[in-house]
């Protein structure tokens, strides 16, 4: 969600997107994960002008709201994102870094997160999960938040489905990352997506045109509705797990 941002284009075997202010520390950590041999990533090329540019990731995005992913891709993800949060656990750089949310350090307890690591953000190829794109939205974090937020798009509950399959699905995502509980998960999903809300509109105040864009898709109110939603149903699921 946060990072459909549009202006992003393909040429041949790279893709160009725009930068600003936080591109050079995503790309340090970029550069960061791919020495330390985190798989699933797109390769920094270069900037040109106002564009970064990036290796294209063979394979096929997920759509927006059209799809849920097979329970192998779904395990495959979260197993990917554990490995990320291992090694990003060594990224401590000293003094701040200007991420897309303005200049930040690392708090002791914070890691750089992706931050953005919903289904439309995955690649997946032959079936399986391949790769985590659009790292724009990355900067200091919470793993758990990291979680939360590819749980609202992959269990998924961002939208109304069968109750059964749904707590199925989060008990695969829960045993695939093994280390937090259920309720503790359920609990980080609406503090994550109520963020997810405050950070779009604050973005769309100062202008930022990726989360303008948003604005065009209905967001953060469309967000918003469906966490009325969630924030419901979690009443229900919260005896069952």
């Amino acid at each position: 969600m946060e990072g459909q941002s549009g202006g992003v284009e393909r040429a041949g075997r790279t893709v160009r997107r725009p930068i600003g202010p936080w591109t050079p520390a995503v790309h340090e950590f970029l550069a960061f994960l791919a020495e330390e041999g985190l798989r699933g990533l797109p390769t920094v090329v270069g900037v040109e002008g106002d564009r970064e540019v990036l290796t294209y990731v063979t394979g096929r995005g997920v759509p927006v709201d059209k799809e849920i992913v097979l329970d192998n891709v779904l395990v495959e993800a979260v197993g990917w994102l554990r490995d990320f949060h291992d090694i990003a656990e060594m990224f401590r750089p000293e003094g701040t870094r200007h991420w897309r949310a303005g200049e930040q350090a690392l708090d002791d307890d914070q890691i750089i997160c992706h931050n953005d690591p919903g289904t439309y953000n995955w690649i997946i190829e032959g079936g399986h999960f391949a790769a985590m794109i659009d790292w724009d939205m990355a900067g200091p974090g919470q793993p758990i938040d990291d979680l939360a937020f590819l749980a609202w798009t992959a269990v998924p509950f961002d939208r109304s489905c069968d109750d059964e399959d749904v707590l199925r699905r989060f008990d695969l995502l829960i045993d695939a990352y093994g280390e937090w509980g259920p309720r503790t998960v359920l609990d980080a999903v609406g503090r994550r997506m109520e963020t997810a809300c405050e950070r779009i509109s604050a973005g769309q105040e100062r202008g930022d045109p990726a989360m303008v864009n948003l604005g065009r898709a209905g967001e953060p109110q469309r967000t918003r509705d469906r966490l009325d939603d969630f924030n419901d149903r979690k009443t229900r699921w919260e005896s069952l797990v």
